[in-house]
């Protein structure tokens, strides 16, 4: 399907796909969206203490959330390893237009944000001595790893456009994959949501959302 970029209201950018009616973020602020919704409500919440982390998102996207985790990473000289899936990649005359490093300010970051784009799928690569990435072509539906997480980014499009997703079997896989304490954060504070990650063992909390959103999930695994 055709996609678009568009400027959020915090000057960076996302991306629309207009015949279904979605945007990868919020439109009130792509980065303020993704440093509030997956870098403080859930890195940041986990991460003290620990030397390495190992993250899942559900879907690449844009590579926003990885992005701004290699900063992180980099910042406070944490090991990170970042595993993600991703159905639909953006080709190279998208995201190479991206203006996320120039609005964070780390034009330094363009090479490194390109390569999580160029990087072969399937594979491990060491994008910087404290991030390690693999990037996974296909549907969280299907895929398996045997990696255990501290963390997991659930981005996939709302239940309304991707109903697949956010369903009891889903939880209950990622369940699987979460380390004890492992947080899991998303946008979407539905009650479908939450009683589907209940239902899956998460023990479930509404948290403040993002600018223009008033409440979010994080979801722990005791």
């Amino acid at each position: 399907m055709k996609k678009e970029i568009i400027l959020t209201s915090d000057r960076s950018h996302s991306i629309a796909i207009p015949a279904m009616n979605v945007t990868y973020h919020s439109t009130h602020g792509a980065i303020q969206e993704s440093m509030h919704v997956f870098i403080e409500a859930g890195l940041h919440h986990i991460a003290a203490g620990k030397d390495q982390i190992s993250i899942f998102e559900m879907g690449f996207g844009s590579g926003l959330n990885a992005l701004l985790s290699i900063a992180e990473a980099e910042k406070k000289q944490q090991k990170i390893f970042y595993e993600t899936v991703e159905a639909d990649p953006l080709e190279a005359n998208m995201y190479s237009l991206l203006n996320y490093c120039k609005q964070l300010n780390r034009p330094d970051l363009q090479p490194l944000f390109e390569l999580l784009h160029r990087c072969a799928w399937n594979t491990k690569a060491e994008i910087t001595p404290y991030f390690s990435f693999r990037k996974n072509s296909g549907s969280l539906v299907d895929f398996l790893t045997e990696q255990q997480f501290n963390v997991v980014y659930f981005d996939a499009f709302a239940p309304e456009v991707q109903p697949e997703l956010w369903t009891p079997d889903i939880f209950k896989k990622l369940y699987g994959w979460m380390k004890t304490g492992a947080v899991l954060t998303t946008y979407c504070s539905k009650s479908i949501v939450r009683k589907a990650m209940a239902e899956a063992g998460l023990i479930v909390e509404k948290i403040p959302g993002p600018p223009h959103k008033r409440e979010m999930v994080r979801a722990v695994k005791q």
